[in-house]
């Protein structure tokens, strides 16, 4: 299909599964969080997402020996670091204000795109950007406010943001040689080596719900799983830039799921930031269509 071509109702269909998936993630990791420590949560995720993608058979397309590194450094920067650094903020910054700071994730995208070009970006994703990061500061206030702890969650969200926009910078290039799914299935492998370790490191002071391990399954088998293999096939039928539009349900799922099923409050102050980041977010990967850039943001899980 052609960029600029109307949008099927099979398209918004896939466009909508990977928000939906995504937005929930943050809900059930706080679910998770009942019963497991945040490094087993971590790796059974990332093993479930792994078993998920295992059963599509483009999995196992070979990617040859020579981007294998790159592989394996987006299994860190895409995976094993930024997952293990949601587990952890969540303990000190509820499900919602976590999944509208993660709408913000194209803003790092495009402003790590622009690093690694040695360029600015146009005026008009300037502004973009401008206006995003304001959103990101007023979502963070209230919450900031509540005390170091918070102060301490905030930080890991946004570490984990950067390590996004590094890693979906790193991850074009290899999704336009070898294909999404191939790619993200071997980064899994690497952050699983990882993470797995401090997986079971953490079981002796985790206990056991089936409410929990319900949670992390879901995590792993949808949002580490199958939202990655259903986003990869709507980018390569609508293109990147298009696709990305997925993340913007990402804040309004969290916020809905966080308010409605884990009795969150939000302040009036941090749902006006995720608007006005949303808006950032939406200029800035406009002008990304107009203007491009070295790379484009692609869905992220969360």
């Amino acid at each position: 299909m052609h960029d600029d071509a109307p949008l099927r109702r099979q398209d918004w269909l896939l466009l909508a599964v990977p928000g939906l998936i995504w937005g929930s993630s943050f809900f059930f990791i706080a679910e998770g969080l009942e019963a497991f420590e945040p490094p087993l949560i971590t790796a059974l995720r990332i093993l479930f997402g792994f078993a998920a993608l295992a059963l599509v058979p483009a999995a196992r397309r070979p990617v040859p020996r020579a981007d294998l590194p790159r592989v394996a450094l987006l299994g860190v920067l895409w995976l094993a670091f930024p997952l293990t650094m949601f587990s952890f903020a969540e303990q000190h910054v509820s499900s919602s204000v976590t999944g509208m700071l993660n709408g913000a994730t194209p803003l790092f995208v495009a402003a790590v795109a622009s690093l690694i070009a040695h360029r600015l970006p146009p005026r008009a994703q300037r502004h973009g950007l401008v206006v995003g990061f304001a959103g990101v500061v007023l979502i963070a206030l209230p919450t900031l406010g509540e005390g170091s702890s918070s102060w301490l969650g905030v930080a890991m969200i946004l570490a984990a943001l950067m390590s996004y926009g590094v890693a979906l910078n790193l991850a074009v290039p290899l999704q336009q040689r070898h294909g999404a799914v191939p790619v993200i299935w071997r980064a899994q492998v690497v952050a699983l080596v990882l993470t797995a370790p401090f997986g079971v490191a953490a079981v002796p002071g985790s206990s056991f719900e089936w409410g929990s391990l319900l949670a992390v399954v879901t995590l792993g088998a949808l949002g580490t799983g199958v939202a990655y293999a259903v986003a990869a096939t709507l980018a390569g039928r609508v293109g990147s830039t298009r696709a990305s539009v997925t993340t913007y349900l990402i804040p309004v799922v969290s916020l809905a799921l966080g308010v409605a099923l884990r009795d969150e409050t939000v302040a009036l102050l941090a749902v006006a930031g995720c608007a006005v980041a949303l808006l950032g977010a939406y200029l800035t990967n406009r002008s990304r269509v107009a203007v491009p850039t070295p790379t484009e943001p692609v869905p992220t899980d969360a």
